[in-house]
């Protein structure tokens, strides 16, 4: 898959959708079924585990949006983006991050390594 700003885009839209039925068929859609995604807080496999883990943030920080920060990069199967979360509302992001990302043959992710640059103080 040569378009990894559409990618970036449907993974955000994924992590932004509020109904879980919705949020897991865009999983499926983005990820190959054996897919991965680690950050410092999880690593897991699978569609199931992946929309656990986007749950599990949702719950978190009810009320925010993610939403890209900068330019897509990508090359030879693998992009990287830069994204925030920030109020719904508008407001000063609260969780700064990046991910890499690698893509199979069929333009279905593989797997996620994500970076976390800015997090609240627990």
């Amino acid at each position: 898959m040569s378009d990894f700003k559409e990618l970036a885009d449907r993974y955000i839209a994924a992590w932004n959708e509020p109904d879980a039925d919705v949020r897991r068929a865009a999983i499926g859609g983005l990820w190959a079924d054996d897919g991965t995604y680690t950050d410092p807080l999880a690593s897991v496999v699978g569609h199931d585990a992946i929309a656990a883990v986007v749950a599990g943030a949702r719950e978190r920080f009810p009320g925010y949006m993610f939403r890209l920060l900068g330019p897509v990069e990508g090359h030879h199967g693998i992009g990287r983006f830069a994204w925030e979360l920030v109020p719904g509302a508008g407001g000063e992001s609260v969780v700064e991050g990046s991910d890499v990302a690698v893509v199979g043959d069929d333009g279905r992710i593989k797997g996620v390594y994500g970076f976390l640059d800015k997090v609240p103080a627990a």
